[in-house]
């Protein structure tokens, strides 16, 4: 029998290459394989779904006072007891995880930007502008950034468009530290064929930034603003608790437990769902995190095998 009529080697000519996987597929699929990543997401995915849809589900609104109930623990009336104030505790809590969440979503969102945008611009236009830019971020990197957004807040106007200037204000401290990496990573890609190539034919330098260098950083920027969306709420937790951060008659997981904080002791209830949604939120949150950086680094050996 000749090697062309032999059933195995037809056999083999016939069968269909295999699909090769996309990069995206294989990120999700080491990404899959991390358990805690997987619960941490379905978990971050319920807080939103929680914030946004929850208050629909629920007799009292965050704003409402029975003035039958003060202080009064959980019952079927008021599920998670009531505040001083005669206010459904697990109506605030809602209230306050969707702001909480509203916050360090938008934090996360331009902090990473902005350290984006600098940090790639720094190394690849080099001079005077990187040595500003370094100037810059190491000044940021030393100065007692949690007091001077707590004076900052203080100061500024009530109302209900006040928690944006805290957008603000954690935005602008938060982009140094991974500005300097980005900075780090772009002096090693600027010099790679694409982005030569792409110089010489005359792009210019904004163009060749957020169309070839930053696509390159993305694995790390992905994992940046992911572990900024923890930072920025404990940060505006932090800030509330002390009550430089989101002002009544609004309120955040941070607010809640400052407010609970003192009645911790004798009236447990107005504090444990706040400070127990906080901490579950934050440890999705790192979950997440940990778990997109295994994926995306290939030398990872968290997330398998693809």
């Amino acid at each position: 029998m000749s090697a062309a009529t032999d059933p195995v080697v037809i056999e083999i000519a016939a069968a269909k290459p295999a699909r090769r996987l996309s990069r995206g597929q294989l990120v999700f699929r080491r990404f899959l394989r991390n358990k805690a990543a997987v619960i941490g997401a379905f978990g971050i995915l319920f807080l939103v779904f929680l914030a946004v849809f929850g208050s629909f589900f629920l007799y009292w609104k965050f704003d409402d006072i029975d003035t039958n109930a003060f202080l009064n623990p959980p019952d079927s009336a008021h599920i998670l007891g009531t505040t001083q104030a005669g206010r459904d505790v697990l109506a605030l809590t809602v209230r306050g995880l969707g702001k909480s969440l509203l916050i360090g979503f938008l934090v996360a969102i331009l902090s990473t930007s902005i350290a984006a945008l600098v940090g790639a611009s720094a190394a690849y236009l080099g001079g005077w502008y990187e040595k500003a830019a370094l100037w810059v971020i190491d000044l940021l990197l030393v100065v007692p950034s949690f007091f001077l957004i707590a004076v900052a807040s203080r100061g500024a106007p009530s109302g209900d468009a006040a928690w944006m200037l805290l957008v603000v204000l954690l935005a602008a401290f938060a982009w140094p530290l991974s500005a300097r990496v980005v900075r780090s990573l772009t002096l090693s890609i600027k010099e790679r064929e694409y982005v030569l190539a792409a110089k010489f034919m005359g792009l210019s330098a904004f163009r060749i930034i957020v169309r070839h260098i930053l696509p390159n950083a993305s694995s790390l920027l992905i994992i940046d603003a992911t572990l900024n969306v923890g930072y920025a709420i404990l940060s505006e937790t932090g800030l509330s608790y002390f009550g430089f951060g989101v002002q009544a008659p609004d309120t955040s997981l941070g607010t809640l437990i400052g407010e609970g904080a003192r009645m911790a002791t004798t009236y447990p209830w107005v504090f444990l769902g706040p400070a127990f949604l906080l901490v579950f939120l934050v440890m999705c949150v790192n979950a997440v995190g940990d778990g997109l950086r295994d994926a995306l680094d290939p030398s990872s050996a968290s997330g398998g095998q693809a």
